[in-house]
């Protein structure tokens, strides 16, 4: 029986051999992790959080978030570094451990992409709703809420996923300049938020400082924790990143040490201003703003929300997709799904999949129930991540590793412990989630994958291309 692992030596060369453009460097990589990573859970999640969860020591739950990412971003360093595959997990197990390990977290990634950037979408339309009624433009009801909160669909997010699918039908060499734009933007609002709101901090909106005890504190940090989910982003973009080695693990360190100084920041002075009480509302920083008098500051704070968001829904359909193509490619899913186009040499079949389950997951769903639910499935994958370094230290001594970790089996075990520590605080009707989604999965795997699947795929550009203008990745050649 053939072994169920699949040869590095052929992962490593697939990789080298990508036909995708290498056109991200460290800049480009740096901001669409600090882009991927501040969005709902700075600009929506950290009111939402503080109010049901954690009150204004939220700030502890974004630190104890920010310290579990650490530990796995420094994991993901040094799986990237050694096998630069847009596989990600999905990869990283197959050669570690064997297909249906592999399928079930690639799986499993691509439900946390696609509910994360439908929360992210879900919470988007919140300042759309709140910029418009400012200037006395209101909305219909039913058409900017999901059918839990009595609307019909929200639209304003279906729309916006979609355009951001079409934009990155582009190809990354084009979009990522939106893309910059879009978090320098973002960066800029937040920035304005610090030295504005911070002048109207009142100690006393810290008391009490832990309402709802301990077990608040860690039941928030399991809530914003998909919100650090932009490093892992990066991992997907190894195909197209120059020098990946050297600039992966860079991007990684550089985004989490920004993004977690901010959210700190951010959540100190949002409880400061107002009580946590108040802030259970996804435009939560404009609210602030507000409540202060400082409307045409709150104004510009949701316009700037606006724009700075969509980089978010960016980085995990374009993740997302990555994940689908890599998938397809090992006839996981099926082989339409990692033909690349003509001219962008991008995934479009996987892109617009990617983009249509999401809009109509964003259309119909609840900002909050969607962060608990990915949250489930990106801490089972992390925990994955770091075992899969040990494995790999064990089982491939010899594999060249750019970035290694530190202190032997140090790392990968505390962040183990991070992960576990968080699944356990993470609620049943999550993992009830979760589990039906390996479910539907486990049924796919049976049916289709497991008949599909080549372990000795060799990647190469077809002469030939499609009638539509797309040029298929032919993998199964020996």
């Amino acid at each position: 029986m053939k072994n169920s692992r699949i040869n590095i030596d052929l992962v490593l060369k697939n990789a080298r051999d990508s036909k995708r453009e290498r056109t991200l460097g460290l800049f480009d990589l740096s901001i669409m992790g600090i882009g991927a990573i501040i969005g709902t859970g700075i600009l929506v999640l950290t009111g939402i959080v503080a109010a049901t969860a954690a009150g204004p020591a939220v700030i502890i739950s974004f630190l104890i978030a920010g310290l579990a990412s650490a530990v796995v971003g420094l994991c993901y360093s040094e799986l990237t570094t050694s096998i630069p595959n847009s596989g990600s997990a999905y990869v990283y197990a197959w050669v570690a451990i064997g297909q249906r390990t592999a399928f079930l977290a690639g799986w499993t990634l691509l439900g946390v992409y696609i509910t994360t950037l439908a929360t992210v979408a879900n919470g988007w339309t919140g300042y759309v709703k709140a910029s418009l009624s400012e200037i006395n433009i209101n909305l219909p009801a039913s058409l900017i809420a999901s059918p839990s909160n009595g609307g019909i669909i929200n639209l304003p997010a279906v729309l916006m996923i979609l355009l951001i699918t079409l934009i990155l039908t582009r190809g990354t060499g084009e979009s990522k300049i939106f893309n910059n734009v879009l978090v320098i933007i973002k960066l800029a609002v937040i920035l304005l938020f610090i030295f504005l709101a911070s002048q109207d901090v009142n100690s006393a909106n810290w008391v009490p400082f832990m309402p709802f005890g301990v077990q608040g504190i860690f039941s928030g940090a399991s809530l914003v924790f998909f919100t650090f989910l932009g490093f892992d982003a990066l991992a997907t973009s190894a195909e197209e990143t120059k020098n990946v080695q050297k600039t992966l693990p860079k991007a990684i360190i550089i985004s989490l040490l920004v993004v977690t100084v901010l959210y700190i920041l951010v959540s100190l002075i949002m409880t400061g201003v107002v009580s946590y009480r108040q802030l259970n509302v996804p435009e939560s920083m404009a609210y602030v703003l507000m409540v202060k008098g400082h409307n045409v500051v709150a104004q510009i704070v949701s316009v700037g929300a606006i724009i700075g968001i969509l980089a978010v829904v960016y980085a995990f359909v374009y993740a997302a997709s990555n994940i689908m193509m890599s998938m397809s490619r090992g006839g996981f899913l099926p082989k339409t799904l990692s033909k690349l186009n003509r001219n962008s040499k991008s995934p479009n079949h996987a892109l617009w999949l990617i983009g249509s389950i999401g809009a109509v997951i964003a259309g119909v769903s609840n900002v909050r129930q969607l962060a608990t639910i990915s949250n489930v499935g990106s801490l089972c994958v992390f925990f994955l991540i770091s075992f899969i370094v040990i494995l790999l230290r064990k089982e491939q001594p010899d594999l060249e590793r750019p970035f290694k970790l530190p202190f032997k089996y140090t790392i990968p075990i505390l962040a183990m412990l991070f992960c576990v520590i968080l699944l356990v605080s993470t609620s049943l009707d999550a993992w009830i989630t979760y589990f039906v989604w390996l479910i539907i999965g486990g049924i796919i795997f049976t049916l289709y994958s497991r008949h599909h699947i080549d372990f000795e795929q060799v990647k190469s550009e077809d002469a030939s291309e499609s009638a539509n203008g797309d040029s298929p990745l032919v993998n199964q050649a020996k």
